[in-house]
């Protein structure tokens, strides 16, 4: 994907949330399938994890796109508590590629990742800001694997 987007205007937004209802494989990957195009025509990259209901997504592109995207997210009714882990201006994007990569994660998976569990154990508390560093690692993990 062309970056149009200079680097002081490039934002990257990492938040975590609660899906209200379960998704099944096919209902993420139609999702999914709705999101790239408009995230194609927005310049948002990106990469959307999913586990059991709980959800982890990083957006990136132009600030205020991206801010304007969180926005819609924290009123949409498809998710619950919707915390910001991570907001800040990068020089490049990590996921520059990806319209919006998907993963679901699988229990067993997330039961390898010690710096997700304990993620996950604590992020129903409100402050993520000490685990943003088990966020990044877990979305660094499957932005190598991401299909």
């Amino acid at each position: 994907m062309n970056d149009h987007t200079s680097g002081a205007d490039l934002l990257s937004v990492t938040y975590a949330s609660s899906a209200t209802e379960l998704m099944s494989v096919g209902q993420l990957v139609e999702l999914i399938e709705q999101i790239r195009p408009k995230n194609e025509r927005l310049g948002v990259t990106g990469l959307l994890l999913y586990s059991g209901g709980t959800v982890m997504q990083t957006l990136e592109g132009d600030s205020r796109v991206v801010d304007d995207l969180v926005a819609v997210i924290e009123t949409d009714p498809r998710h619950n508590g919707v915390r910001v882990v991570d907001r800040r201006l990068v020089d490049e994007r990590a996921f520059s590629t990806w319209s919006m990569a998907f993963r679901n994660i699988t229990s067993r998976e997330v039961a390898d990742l010690q710096d997700f569990s304990a993620f996950a154990r604590e992020s129903i508390g409100d402050d993520l800001g000490a685990h943003a560093v088990a966020a990044f690692g877990l979305l660094e993990t499957f932005r190598l694997n991401a299909v």
